[in-house]
């Protein structure tokens, strides 16, 4: 499987999908740990992280394939969301949160 059809799979498969550097209890930058922070205030329990420092070709395949440059990169249901700084807006607008589906969420 190439790089760009294993990242349909992850993104189709997985109600939330972040690919960082590191991973969600060890992140391996600033913009990532901002990246998890955010996501689990929004009450993110269930997300599938793809560390791209251990997938050379899926960290650039990754780029390509939403048209961004940067990592992190986050996808909601298969929708290309952005990285750190549109993650931030949207959850101080509260927008993200709305986003968030109920099985992604963590069970109360």
């Amino acid at each position: 499987m190439d790089a760009k059809a294993k990242i349909e799979e992850q993104v189709g498969n997985a109600a939330v999908v972040l690919y960082m550097k590191g991973t969600p209890r060890f992140p391996q930058c600033g913009f990532s740990s901002l990246a998890v922070e955010i996501l689990r205030r929004c009450g993110v329990a269930e997300l599938t992280a793809i560390d791209v420092l251990a997938d050379p070709e899926i960290r650039q395949a990754v780029k390509e394939y939403s048209d961004w440059p940067t990592i992190p990169q986050l996808y909601i249901r298969g929708e290309f969301i952005g990285g750190a700084d549109i993650m931030r807006e949207m959850f101080e607008s509260g927008e993200l949160a709305e986003k968030i589906p109920a099985e992604a969420r963590a069970r109360e």
